[in-house]
């Protein structure tokens, strides 16, 4: 449900190492499946469901409730696909609901760099968005989008034993940049003739995220004797935002997304998370939502069956248990 994306063939110039392992474990490190925006690295998981509940950007503002679901699959150690849609409702004022699904995106996503002692990783994608494979109702495009996007994940395991209670820290990130299929769209007034049209934008995509491991605070810097449910949770912080950088002159069209505070709790086989939905700007909605996610571990759950990867090595690494 969720998801947007970048710049990828100069980063595969510095591939350097690449050890791919289940979820995305670098190291000590485990990096969680973010909410609003992609973690970097493959593997396969299942996000069934996410659900965002918000007021968007139409004037007057509309309630819109999004429920999305998204199934990723690794084909090697280090390559794998993700195909996702969304099921929205639109609640205008004094007016009916519709419903409908967004368009069906994928991305096709290598993990080119894996640095287990630094806790390091990097991915790049190409995400498509399959134009007229969704409601207009609901604000599905009938063009496509391209975005080659660039992954990064960062661990601070590193820091000296004067900072040792800022270890749990990580930050996780993406860049992209969106290129529809067609630059414009021409519509035609039944009544009058009159032709309009409309651009297209293309748009850089980027977010990242600021959080706190307390898994890894008890297995890597100090048991702190907290009850077993705390030991589970990383709190965090995410941002997305979307910027147009050609073809938007006059459009007025300007910098949107949110910014979303909130937690994961995160087990052996699955994991959830609640986090708000904080706008950044009115062109980016009104008021605050919130965005709710059950994501299974499909690789723990089914090791030997729809959780391994369809061209496996040996020895793929997995993640130090949790346990649920």
């Amino acid at each position: 449900m969720k998801a947007c994306y970048r710049a990828l063939i100069a980063g595969f110039a510095l591939v350097a190492f690449s050890e791919a392992g289940a979820h995305c474990v670098v190291g000590a490190r485990f990096f969680p499946a973010t909410l609003t925006i992609d973690d970097p690295c493959v593997a396969d998981e299942l996000a069934l469901p996410t659900i965002a509940s918000f007021k968007n950007s139409d004037n007057p503002s509309t309630r819109e409730l999004d429920i999305s679901a998204e199934f990723s699959k690794r084909i090697t150690d280090n390559f794998g696909i993700s195909v996702g849609t969304a099921w929205t409702q639109l609640s205008p004022s004094g007016d009916s609901r519709l419903h409908g699904f967004q368009n069906v995106e994928a991305a096709f996503q290598y993990q080119f760099l894996t640095r287990p002692a630094s806790e390091s990783v990097m991915s790049g994608a190409l995400v498509v968005e399959f134009g007229h494979t969704g409601s207009s109702s609901v604000g599905a495009e009938s063009f496509s989008a391209y975005t080659p996007t660039l992954y990064f994940g960062q661990g601070f395991g590193g820091l000296s034993d004067d900072m040792r209670m800022m270890r749990p820290l990580a930050l996780t990130g993406q860049i992209g940049y969106s290129i529809p299929s067609k630059s414009s769209i021409t519509s035609v007034d039944p009544d009058s003739g009159d032709a309009t049209k409309e651009l297209n934008p293309q748009f850089l995509t980027y977010g990242g995220s600021l959080q706190y491991s307390m898994p890894y605070l008890k297995s890597n810097v100090v048991d702190q004797g907290l009850p077993e449910f705390f030991n589970h949770l990383i709190p965090i912080f995410e941002f997305q935002l979307q910027t147009p950088v050609a073809n938007y002159r006059g459009s007025g069209i300007g910098t949107t997304g949110s910014v979303s505070p909130g937690v994961i709790w995160v087990g052996k086989y699955f994991q959830v998370g609640l986090e708000a939905i904080i706008p950044v700007n009115r062109a980016s909605g009104t008021g605050v939502g919130v965005i709710a996610q059950m994501h299974f571990y499909l690789d723990d759950l089914f090791p030997n069956g729809i959780g391994k990867p369809i061209f496996a090595s040996n020895a793929t690494p997995t993640r130090s248990p949790l346990g649920n």
